[in-house]
């Protein structure tokens, strides 16, 4: 085992935690590699108010059944975290809840041992604005500590209900606690499959737009990049998973072809997909998106392991398959040109761009038309001439090339998205069954 020190870090978020990283190196991981996650873990535990002041790392073949890291460096660990005054233990892999317990106990109960996936929840319980989101973040706390429950959780007795909610004087308290959060969880899944169906709503009003998703790595620009197309205002702070809510604004090019374009949550390494999950009905932008902007730092060394990220949540999605853009961002802060061209023969197709200072968006917005554009069709629209909305509608969302009038029939030789076609043609169908 190998330990590291670290000056604190100031942080902005109030009283910090002072905190030990612990990271294993697993068979023939590479010590690049280890620094990376702990980089990354680092980055976390900062963004959740915590200041880093030392990290453990380990070598092992597979994981202690009871305690993750074996007895001996677990006793070790509880003494350097006793020395350098910390009240927080954080591991970059997942524990499971009698590892979890086991660490604890052995620990003590005046330093919180937690996972990557306890840090990674804390930052979205943090970060969540929208009633979407803070419900999606409730379930999977709620989902997280099920499983984990002590003693300690009988308090949720007073936010659910009290009375009535307890069970028979034979009753074990872990087991009121237990029957508690699920039927809290039964009514958060409820709550959510009502918001998911107003979603389908909004999505089906905006089925003849077409629609462009900002995907990829936490803090790599995707809401400054937002902001920079299309002035919308989204909250930018330098730091992970800044934005948890997905927003979507209206970008024009010219004067007939508009799309919508979302800002969604960051993806991020060793996400688990269990939180995946729980978010899935934020990323359901993506899934209904007809393009992808991956969005990359091209200032990191790490760049290319993001997009392979990147490419794993879209992978597990199953929505890897939709046509994409890689947005090679921040090109202001480029320094080693020699990197930046080597990005460019790994993305031959690549947009790079500065989304702060503005620069090359033209090239940008230029390759978002050419997608969009690229599945356009010609056809005959006949539309009852007293459907004066429908046909004002027809020439805000497509290309109007010829017009005539035929009886009490517009005649239109419309240019524009397959899609959008298509739903013009629904309406135009619903009105003559009419």
């Amino acid at each position: 085992m190998s330990i590291t020190h670290h000056d604190s870090l100031s942080n902005s978020n109030g009283p910090d935690e002072n905190a030990i990283l612990v990271g294993v190196r697993w068979g023939d991981t590479s010590s690049r590699i280890m620094d990376e996650h702990l980089a990354e873990l680092r980055l976390l535990t900062e963004t959740a108010g915590g200041t880093v002041v030392g990290q453990v790392i380990q070598r092992r073949t597979r994981p202690d059944a009871a305690t993750f890291i074996g007895k001996g460096k677990t006793e070790s660990l509880k003494w350097q975290a006793q020395e350098l005054g910390c009240s927080l233990i954080v591991f970059d892999d997942d524990l499971t809840p009698s590892q979890q317990k086991n660490l604890q106990q052995a620990i003590g109960d005046s330093i919180k041992v937690i996972d990557r996936s306890g840090l990674i929840i804390d930052i979205f319980a943090q970060h969540a604005r929208t009633r979407e989101a803070q419900t999606q973040v409730e379930l999977a706390q709620l989902q997280y500590l099920l499983p984990r429950l002590t003693r300690q959780w009988t308090h949720l007795e007073r936010q659910m209900g009290g009375i009535g909610t307890r069970g028979g004087p034979g009753e074990a308290q872990i087991e009121v606690d237990r029957r508690l959060i699920r039927t809290r969880i039964k009514k958060l899944k409820d709550e959510l499959r009502h918001i998911t169906a107003e979603r389908t709503i909004q999505s089906r009003r905006r089925k003849s737009t077409y629609r462009v998703a900002l995907v990829g790595y936490t803090n790599a620009g995707k809401s400054t990049l937002m902001n920079a197309l299309t002035d919308a205002g989204v909250f930018v702070e330098d730091r992970l998973f800044a934005t948890l809510d997905t927003t979507t604004r209206k970008l024009t090019f010219g004067e007939n072809h508009s799309i919508l374009l979302s800002d969604t949550v960051g993806f991020i390494r060793k996400l688990p997909h269990h939180l995946i999950a729980s978010f899935r009905s934020t990323l359901a932008e993506v899934a209904e998106a007809d393009l992808l902007l991956k969005v990359i730092d091209a200032t990191s060394p790490q760049a290319e392991e993001h997009f392979k990220t990147i490419n794993e949540v879209l992978e597990y999605l199953e929505l890897n398959e939709k046509t994409s853009i890689a947005v090679l961002n921040k090109l202001d802060a480029i320094d080693d040109e020699s990197a930046l061209k080597r990005l460019q023969r790994h993305f031959p197709d690549g947009v790079v761009v500065s989304a702060s200072q503005r620069l090359r968006l033209d090239q940008l917005e230029a390759a978002i038309l050419n997608a969009y554009t690229h599945d356009f069709e010609e056809c005959i629209l006949r539309i009852p001439t007293q459907l004066a909305k429908l046909i004002s509608s027809v020439y805000e969302t497509l290309e109007v090339k010829d017009r005539v009038f035929e009886g009490d029939e517009a005649v239109l030789k419309v240019r524009g998205p397959k899609r959008a076609i298509e739903v013009f043609q629904e309406k135009i169908l619903e009105n003559a069954d009419r």
